[in-house]
């Protein structure tokens, strides 16, 4: 098993069946940034407080143009009877599809399990699946821009998956870089491959020079 694919790598186009119905994935992801998550299995805890916290912050990725599809190695019927618990526990139900990866193809095609792996979900556990813990944010060019793998007892931080996309989409923009703990609003630091007078002239404002590679300079608004 080589793990999942690295940033810079094609996203894989798949058919699959959803809680919406059946799709292809790069026709519903459009002209728009996406974000993929999985899951190893319904049912589980951790898996299930995440799924309803991306359902309360769905508004947030709306905003930046940012589509929300989770993955789940079971059934859709499965993924149904789940969605009733989120809502439950967690209240908020998902408001986004979830595909049902019961032959494991998407998991497979990701990296996130190995080729040869069984054919269909059935007598696997979540330990079986726990390399299916993964964000992928995907860009409109059908890119991957950021993956993060989680262990399963660790929830996820969506908070910090916003922080990075508004640093992917300002930095796809501008010739610019964000710095640690960076937060939309802040300075960003300048790109080496800009020259000083191409800096001058595309932030006639000023930037402060810290050292010749390290440029910052207020954040660049659309």
């Amino acid at each position: 098993m080589t793990g999942p694919l690295p940033i810079g790598a094609d996203a894989p186009d798949f058919e699959a069946d959803t809680t919406e119905g059946r799709l292809r994935f790069h026709d519903w992801l459009g002209d728009s940034w996406g974000v993929l998550f999985s899951h190893p299995k319904d049912f589980t805890p951790v898996c299930t407080t995440e799924l309803g916290y991306m359902a309360r912050i769905k508004p947030e990725f709306d905003r930046r143009g940012v589509k929300i599809i989770g993955l789940s190695v079971d059934r859709i019927d499965n993924h149904k009877a789940w969605a009733k618990d989120i809502e439950e526990t967690q209240g908020t139900a998902p408001n986004y599809p979830i595909i049902g990866d019961h032959d494991l193809a998407v998991a497979k095609a990701y990296g996130m399990l190995p080729a040869d792996t069984a054919a269909t979900c059935d007598g696997r556990t979540p330990a079986d699946n726990a390399t299916v813990r993964n964000v992928y944010v995907i860009g409109p060019d059908k890119k991957i821009k950021l993956v993060l793998s989680y262990p399963m007892s660790t929830g996820r931080n969506f908070d910090e998956v916003l922080r990075v996309i508004d640093s992917i989409q300002l930095t796809a923009k501008h010739k610019v870089a964000t710095p640690a703990n960076w937060t939309n609003g802040q300075d960003v630091i300048i790109l080496t491959s800009v020259s000083d007078a191409e800096a001058t002239e595309k932030f006639p404002q000023g930037f402060k020079t810290l050292k010749p590679y390290l440029r910052t300079v207020a954040q660049p608004r659309a």
